[in-house]
C-alpha cells in the first residue's frame, strides 16, 4: 500500500511526536508513505477569518500538487484540522462549479490545475479500513492487557463529513486498542468537543471542557487521540482543570500510533514519548510492566523498511 503523505504544520512542530509515530508505524505495516514535496499550511484556522476563498485554495493547492505527484494515490492525513480542511475543497468541489473554477483561477499562478480526482483520508480512515486487524496483531510484540484506554476522537475527523465512523457513537478506535491487548475504557465522551480554540479565546469555558473530558477518563490509564489540537488542550491545561473542579486530573495523553508502535515494536524514544507533555511515572510502570513475546526485546527493534526518519526538533 502506498499514500501521499501530508503531515501539514502541527506535526513538524508542536506535534512532532505524531509524525514520528506515525511513519514508524505505517512503515512497521509495510505501507509506503510518499510525502508530498512543497506542501505548504492548509489555512488551519486562520485562513477563514481573512476570506473563503483564500480558505479553500489553500488546500486545494496541496490537493493539486498531489494530482500532480502521484495521481489517483489517496492522501493521508494524520492531522484531524488538516484533514477537515482538504475534505472539504474535495467535497465541495464536486457540487460547487462556481467555486472549483474560481480555485483554478487561484492556481494558474503556479501552473497548477485541481481536477479532483484524488480521496483525503485520516490516518484513522486507513487505518481502521484499510489494515487488517489481524496484521497487527501477527506484528504485535507487545500485549497490552495491563492498561485500560479512554479513546478521544474529537471532532473534526467526524464532522460534517462522517466516512468512516459515527461522529455521536464512534468506535473506530476500539478494534484497534483490542489488537493489541488494551481495554476500551467505557465512557461517550469521544466525540465530545476538547474546547479547540476556546482555551485561547474564553478560556473558561475551554477549560470547562477539558475538565469534562479529564473526569469522564477517570479510571483508564490513558486518553488516545488522533488530533494535535485535542492532545494539546488534553495534555496542557491538566493543572488548570484540576484546580478548576478541585480534582487531581492527570491522566497520560497518547497518540494512537504512539500506542500502536509501542505494541508493535517501537521503543519509546522511536514514537518520540519524550515529547509528550503529560505521561505519568504510573503508565510508564504500566508500558514496563506489559506482557512482551517471548524472545523480545523492547527498544532493540530498528527502524522498519518503509519508516521515514523525522529529525528531532530544534
Amino acid at each position: 500500500m502506498k499514500y501521499i503523505y501530508y503531515p501539514g504544520c502541527s506535526l513538524e512542530g508542536t506535534a512532532a511526536e505524531y509524525n514520528s509515530a506515525t511513519r514508524w508505524l505505517m512503515g512497521a505495516l509495510d505501507v509506503e508513505l510518499l510525502e508530498l514535496e512543497e506542501w505548504t499550511c492548509c489555512g488551519a484556522t486562520a485562513a477563514p477569518a481573512v476570506g473563503h476563498l483564500l480558505s479553500m485554495a489553500l488546500p486545494a493547492r496541496n490537493l493539486a500538487l498531489a494530482e500532480k505527484t502521484a495521481a489517483g494515490c489517496d492522501i493521508l492525513v494524520p492531522c484531524s484540522a488538516c484533514y477537515l480542511n482538504l475534505k472539504k475543497v474535495e467535497q465541495q468541489i464536486r457540487t460547487d462549479a462556481t467555486l472549483f473554477k474560481k480555485i483554478n483561477q487561484v492556481l494558474e499562478a503556479e501552473a497548477l490545475v485541481l481536477h479532483g480526482k484524488q480521496k483525503v483520508r485520516h490516518l484513522l480512515d486507513v487505518l481502521v479500513t484499510d489494515i487488517a486487524v489481524a496484521d497487527i496483531v501477527a506484528r504485535r510484540r507487545r500485549t497490552f492487557e495491563n492498561l485500560r484506554i479512554a479513546p478521544y476522537y474529537g471532532c473534526q475527523c467526524l464532522r460534517p463529513y462522517a466516512v468512516f465512523d459515527d461522529p455521536e457513537a464512534p468506535r473506530s478506535m476500539e478494534p484497534l486498542l483490542a489488537a493489541v491487548g488494551a481495554a476500551v475504557h467505557p465512557w461517550d465522551m469521544g466525540g465530545k468537543c476538547c474546547g479547540a480554540s476556546l482555551i485561547n479565546t474564553k478560556p473558561q469555558a475551554g477549560i470547562a471542557l477539558v475538565a469534562a473530558l479529564l473526569n469522564a477518563a477517570r479510571g483508564a490509564d490513558a486518553i488516545v487521540t488522533v488530533c494535535p489540537m485535542c492532545q494539546m488542550n488534553l495534555e496542557a491545561y491538566q493543572k488548570q482543570a484540576s484546580r478548576s473542579v478541585q480534582q487531581d486530573l492527570q491522566i497520560s495523553i497518547l497518540y494512537l500510533p504512539q500506542l500502536l508502535g509501542l505494541a508493535l515494536g517501537a521503543s519509546e524514544q522511536q514514537v518520540r514519548l519524550d515529547l509528550n507533555l503529560c505521561v505519568t511515572s504510573y503508565f510508564k510502570q504500566k508500558l514496563a510492566s506489559s506482557r512482551t513475546r517471548q524472545g523480545f526485546d523492547p527498544g532493540a527493534l530498528g527502524e522498519p523498511k518503509n519508516a521515514t526518519a523525522v529529525p528531532p526538533p530544534q
